[in-house]
């Protein structure tokens, strides 16, 4: 029996996919048929995780000896998306179609570099995804670095960022966050080791990130850790797990253009005296002046000068 239809990706490990029909949570696998060119070709995975994609198989089941074949790719509403960790001109997309992105981070175990952080944030505000702050594993440090913590949730409450505490040794936050993904399509990201795979299990003590809730054979490689995988959570929502991140290029983005993805620079820019300004020693400027008064963080200001500074292997 043929069939076809559209679903969305919920595992890609290299050239085999899982999709399932959501809302319903049956996977079958697939992979892709021909070339699949996108808008803006130039991606390493022209399919990603959260991609609504259209297929068609040669029997009502598909199995691992006749997967479905991927026909098309759907227009994407969104995603996170960094340019190729081999320092080519190609981006790569980390997820599609994101309801929410909680970027996690810590102070330290890892120490949090913020310019890093920074290039997370931009790369949301230039695809459009939605984003939250996780600030993790606060049962380490807050009693002794509670003035850091304040410091840093100032940076980014006046950046426009929202910023919740979490632990997933004390659960502090993961009722919040848990309320948070009931119903959508939730990314999960950022620096490796800042406990993104633990804060995964708190919110759902019967998911595995590291391991892997499907044993698919053609679907488990030796790089387990490479694998991006979507995970249906007892919530009602749906979590993609993506590796830990070492670095994060910026791509498709010009440095005339940078200023505008801070929000709080955006906001006060409309004040300068010249446009365009580069906030960087024109005359009048309202964003110096803005950091010269404390209501810019000298650290997000310090972020963006760097990004101006980079090469373009934004490395």
């Amino acid at each position: 029996m043929h069939k076809s239809g559209t679903a969305t990706v919920v595992k890609n490990a290299g050239s085999h996919y899982l999709l399932s029909e959501l809302p319903e949570w049956e996977l079958f696998p697939a992979v892709l048929r021909g070339k699949i060119r996108l808008e803006g070709a130039g991606s390493t995975n022209p399919v990603a995780v959260g991609d609504h994609v259209e297929y068609v198989c040669d029997r009502d089941a598909p199995d691992l000896e006749h997967p479905a074949a991927i026909t098309s790719v759907l227009p994407r509403k969104n995603g996170l998306i960094r340019r190729s960790t081999n320092l080519s001109r190609q981006s790569h997309v980390i997820a599609a179609n994101i309801d929410m992105a909680f970027i996690v981070a810590t102070l330290y175990f890892p120490e949090i570099k913020l310019p890093f952080l920074d290039r997370i944030l931009v790369s949301c505000e230039v695809y459009g995804v939605p984003v939250t702050l996780l600030l993790n594993k606060v049962d380490l440090y807050r009693d002794e670095a509670r003035e850091q913590v304040e410091a840093f949730k100032r940076i980014y409450s006046s950046a426009g960022y929202r910023i919740i505490e979490t632990s997933a040794v004390t659960g502090e936050g993961i009722d919040e966050l848990r309320k948070e993904c009931s119903g959508k399509v939730c990314l999960l990201s950022g620096e490796s080791g800042a406990g993104k795979s633990s804060l995964i299990r708190a919110i759902d003590p019967s998911l595995s990130p590291k391991v892997g809730s499907i044993s698919l054979a053609h679907l488990q490689g030796k790089h387990t850790t490479s694998l991006y995988e979507m995970y249906r959570a007892q919530c009602g929502g749906w979590i993609i797990d993506s590796p830990g991140l070492r670095g994060f290029g910026l791509a498709d983005l010009e440095k005339d253009e940078v200023a505008r993805y801070f929000p709080e620079m955006l906001e006060v820019s409309r004040e300068c005296r010249f446009v365009p300004c580069t906030h960087t020693h024109e005359p009048g400027c309202a964003v110096k002046a803005a950091v010269d008064e404390g209501r810019i963080s000298a650290e997000r200001y310090n972020s963006y000068l760097g990004m101006l500074e980079e090469d373009k292997k934004f490395r």
